[in-house]
């Protein structure tokens, strides 16, 4: 049985010769900009690049940015909260450090806004939304008539806050690491995704605390910088590109995902959740 799983899997793993109309072109894929990639490095090395969504969020994003110009997470802040099967949270666990000048502390609710942008969509109505589909540049996105937003899927970066009408400033963020919470969407300003290294929050030990909250100081992670990508030298900025939606071979992606094909699927699934089917991201080649 094992074999004959194996076997099923690398036929899958293993495209065919010719090229399938879902394949991208070399065109497909575009360029993260510069100012949208924001590197966290932990204590223990490990790093994770967060790509911001200042389309979808952009007094947060001005925020966030503020505060890595004004390194306010190269001190005094750590991955805080560790909740099984939902999310890893970072900031300033004790909520006393100032905010930096310019940053604002209760931006507008920025959980959702106009549109639609998509250019392409999903066949199946989202169980969240009446649709959910694709931005050109590469954000999964639900929506109700002429509102959308960024879905709470695997990965997502929200803004943690308090009771409204608090909306978080963007000092204290999280990323989703288990079953997609969307109960949060339209609830929660959503400011990006965490596009490399989302293992090394997801594997880090579980709190103990309620919530997941660490009891104690010494069972948190450590930031020790917070960067945008263009700040740091031309030579050590990482490079991502997405894969552009616009265009029929990404609707074809989109079919392949919904109706997975090859042996070992037999019966088409007719449908895909969007957090299931998040747009392609990868590091430059």
């Amino acid at each position: 049985m094992l074999n004959i799983l194996l076997a099923a899997m690398l036929a899958q793993a293993v495209p065919a010769a010719a090229t399938l109309p879902s394949d991208p072109v070399p065109a497909d894929w575009v360029a993260v900009p510069d100012d949208e990639l924001m590197v966290f490095t932990l204590a223990n090395g490990h790093r994770f690049t967060v790509r911001l969504a200042p389309r979808y969020a952009p007094v947060h994003v001005a925020n966030i940015r503020k505060l890595a110009r004004a390194r306010w997470w190269d001190a005094g802040t750590s991955v805080y909260r560790l909740q099984d099967n939902y999310v890893a949270q970072w900031g300033d666990a004790t909520e006393k450090k100032p905010l930096v000048a310019g940053v604002v502390a209760n931006p507008p609710a920025e959980y959702s806004h106009a549109g639609p942008t998509t250019v392409a969509r999903l066949s199946q109505r989202d169980p969240y939304a009446e649709w959910a589909g694709y931005s050109r540049d590469g954000w999964p996105l639900a929506g109700n008539g002429a509102t959308e937003w960024v879905p709470h899927c695997y990965g997502m970066v929200g803004v943690a806050r308090d009771l409204a009408p608090s909306t978080g400033s963007g000092a204290e963020l999280y990323t989703v690491i288990g079953h997609s919470p969307r109960a949060l969407d339209r609830n929660i300003a959503v400011v990006g995704r965490v596009i490399d290294g989302v293992e090394w929050l997801s594997s880090l030990p579980r709190g103990t605390g309620d919530l997941g909250f660490y009891k104690t100081e010494g069972e948190r992670s450590p930031i020790v910088s917070a960067r945008l990508a263009s700040e740091l030298p031309a030579a050590e900025r990482p490079r991502f590109e997405y894969r552009a939606a616009d265009n029929p071979r990404f609707v074809a992606w989109i079919a392949s995902r919904e109706n997975r094909a090859g042996p070992f699927f037999t019966v088409p699934a007719g449908g895909a959740d969007i957090c299931a089917a998040l747009p392609p991201v990868r590091k430059a080649p």
